[in-house]
């Protein structure tokens, strides 16, 4: 196959995406839910909004044009898949296999449903790739590694695969900045960057900077629509313990019934929990997201209007450039060739 070949195929699974009814995302979410409760019918069907924004011929036409894709002797790669978040490990897949490269896989334990019912749509629409696609326990005898894992993990992929190229993902997290002039419409935004996936995805916004003096009041109540997180028994077990640990640790937060906020200059915050840290002016704040910006995955500002970052609202759909840790994942596998 050429790249024309493999855009058309991954072109027709973002097409047989979007024309899924109703019962069949709910037929998947289910499977997937009885090996990971975190994997709602909601998230499912959001994950698939998010990849078929990116699965249409000309953005991954646009996205490809300025490598050279077509590798005379294809290398094998494994990869490591995340799963914090349903479906998060396409992205390498697709990268792996656009790039005309063998994909040799351990899929996560937490999200192999959804992954393997793609590939078996994306084999059915080019059957060509089923000797390039390979699921395995253990990642032996490849030409280079892509790995996502915590910070822990990273240490031992960085040791064990330190003889051939890779790239070796750790923790990350995502902020937002508050100006303390949004109005309720653009915090209400804000709350699908924090509370979609539950928090999960290191696309969440874990932690909000704010001016020093700032009301919280305006924030926790643009945010009701979003209660029904609280009726997800792995979500509430979590914000229970955490409240119970702020309460014995003697901690101030602030409460709304379904997420707790707490000041902290950690970026990472626990599931049900958010962070925030007070700036007292614009350099302050740019320091602030300075010292911690290798791990920072997105930065959510109303329209976009701090440096660098995306509108409220906006985190989870990222674009097919958008490339986790910032590593161009697609220039890497290009080099290999």
């Amino acid at each position: 196959m050429n790249l024309t070949q493999r855009i058309r195929a991954f072109a027709e699974l973002g097409d047989q995406i979007n024309r899924l009814n109703t019962d069949e995302k709910a037929s998947l979410a289910d499977q997937a839910a009885q090996r990971n409760p975190w994997f709602t019918f909601e998230y499912v069907n959001l994950a698939f909004a998010g990849i078929s924004r990116f699965l249409s011929a000309d953005t991954l036409n646009k996205w490809t044009a300025p490598y050279s894709l077509d590798p005379s002797v294809p290398k094998t790669i494994g990869v490591a898949m995340a799963g914090n978040i349903p479906m998060v490990g396409l992205h390498d897949l697709l990268c792996v296999l656009i790039s005309g490269n063998k994909l040799k896989t351990k899929l996560s334990s937490q999200d192999s449903v959804l992954l393997q019912a793609l590939t078996q749509r994306l084999i059915q629409i080019e059957p060509r790739f089923e000797p390039l696609i390979n699921f395995e326990e253990r990642l032996n005898n490849v030409d280079a590694v892509i790995a996502t894992g915590s910070d822990n993990t990273s240490r031992y992929f960085e040791y064990y695969f330190r003889n051939i190229p890779n790239i070796i993902r750790k923790n990350r997290s995502s902020c937002a900045v508050i100006m303390g002039e949004e109005t309720t419409g653009q915090l209400t935004e804000l709350g699908r960057d924090v509370f979609s996936y539950f928090g999960l995805g290191c696309r969440n916004v874990a932690k909000v900077f704010v001016p020093e003096g700032y009301s919280f009041t305006p924030l926790l109540d643009s945010w009701p629509t979003y209660s029904n997180i609280a009726n997800h028994h792995k979500y509430a077990n979590n914000y229970d313990y955490q409240k119970s640990i702020l309460l014995v640790n003697g901690v101030t937060f602030l409460d709304n019934g379904f997420v707790l906020v707490t000041e902290s200059s950690s970026l990472v915050s626990p599931i049900s929990v958010l962070f925030f840290e007070t700036y007292t002016d614009q350099d302050d704040l740019n320091k602030k997201i300075s010292s911690q910006r290798e791990k920072i995955q997105c930065i959510v500002s109303v329209d976009g209007w701090y440096p660098e970052s995306v509108p409220f609202g906006k985190a989870q759909y990222p674009e097919v450039w958008d490339y986790a840790d910032n590593v161009d994942t697609l220039k890497f596998l290009s080099s290999l060739n």
